[in-house]
């Protein structure tokens, strides 16, 4: 009743012993598919040991919280397929077009926190919602929350894969949830959507490729090749998502806090890339975009920019060039070449 109370969808509890992820996490490590995440790797097996990131936990809680607008229509997949057949609209991954969850997810832990110790008396304990090496969805299959579904991501089959994870790390031995069956079956559609083939194989993600990290993780030069295939996407990728079928299942959140802001859903790229500094950050304010900076978001907005003109008109291709070139001089090299490889330079 709590976790309703505050927003969440379903609450669980896992064990520490994570050593069966052990190899696994070690593999990907070592084949690089972390990319130039070094945290990653500076972190390195603490991931999957929760004793030693928080020495004293016993157990961990953990809790899922839908995230879809309450306005998001029943056929919402295909209204974000649309999306990208209008090269010069900007696409921002739909997680992203409210408040940053990392904020809202951890309040909100905070005070779950508080009522479990109002009721049991003080007890050690430390939240987390993706801000350190945390093996949030493991944990969270460990719990009953879903199962891994091929892309990586966790599958409820009472809400697909529409929603935000986090964990409260515990000094109290509690009951341990039931982990759930996996239901992908035979299906790879997320597998064969994936427009720059980031999924290597069921369950093995490479970062590198995909376009999640590279609009949002990936600081320097997107590679030339991969490019073509962003298309009009310039904050993040759903793809895997919209195609899987258990998302006729996401569930809307109960939260205002993740309803779309103005001007990040259906806006135009030439308007996005108009953007001053000072205005990118007033129009990002409390959103998790912000943290990529205004440099990384024109990147990203130039590349898409020059993806679209390879789909329209020459009338509109002219304007596409004006746009670019509003730009040609900016301070950042990174920038201004993207810039010339949009233009064809």
């Amino acid at each position: 009743m709590w976790a309703r109370e505050l927003g969440f969808s379903q609450i669980g509890v896992a064990g520490v012993d994570l050593s069966s992820s052990e190899a696994g996490l070690s593999a990907w490590l070592e084949r690089g598919f972390h990319g130039d995440m070094g945290y990653m790797a500076s972190h390195g097996l603490k991931r999957a040991r929760p004793a030693e990131l928080v020495p004293g936990t016993v157990s961990v809680i953990t809790a899922r919280m839908d995230y879809l607008p309450a306005s998001t229509p029943d056929n919402w997949p295909t209204v974000e397929f649309d999306r990208l057949q209008r090269p010069t609209e900007g696409i921002v991954s739909v997680y992203a077009r409210g408040r940053d969850y990392h904020k809202v997810l951890r309040a909100r832990l905070q005070k779950l926190s508080d009522r479990i110790a109002e009721l049991l008396g003080p007890f050690g304990h430390r939240v987390f919602t993706d801000s350190a090496p945390v093996l949030e969805a493991e944990l969270a299959a460990r719990s009953g929350q879903g199962w891994r579904g091929k892309h990586t991501l966790l599958l409820s089959r009472d809400a697909g894969s529409t929603f935000f994870l986090g964990e409260i790390y515990v000094d109290l031995a509690l009951p341990l949830s039931e982990p759930v069956a996996a239901h992908c079956g035979s299906c790879t559609a997320c597998i064969d959507i994936c427009p720059t083939q980031a999924i290597v194989a069921p369950h093995r993600l490479d970062a590198r490729r995909c376009i999640s990290y590279l609009t949002i993780e990936h600081a320097g030069p997107i590679p030339l090749e991969l490019r073509p295939l962003i298309g009009n996407r310039i904050y993040g990728c759903d793809d895997c998502q919209l195609i899987c079928p258990w998302n006729k299942f996401a569930q809307r959140s109960a939260l205002p806090d993740f309803d779309e802001r103005k001007g990040l859903a259906g806006s135009q790229l030439a308007t996005l890339f108009a953007w001053t500094e000072e205005e990118f950050l007033r129009f990002t304010e409390g959103s998790p975009i912000r943290r990529i900076g205004h440099e990384r978001w024109l990147r990203n907005i130039a590349v898409a920019l020059g993806n679209a003109r390879q789909k329209e008109n020459p009338v509109e291709d002219e304007a596409l060039c004006v746009t670019l070139r509003s730009r040609a001089d900016h301070p950042s090299e990174v920038l201004r070449e993207h810039i010339a490889w949009a233009l064809g330079l």
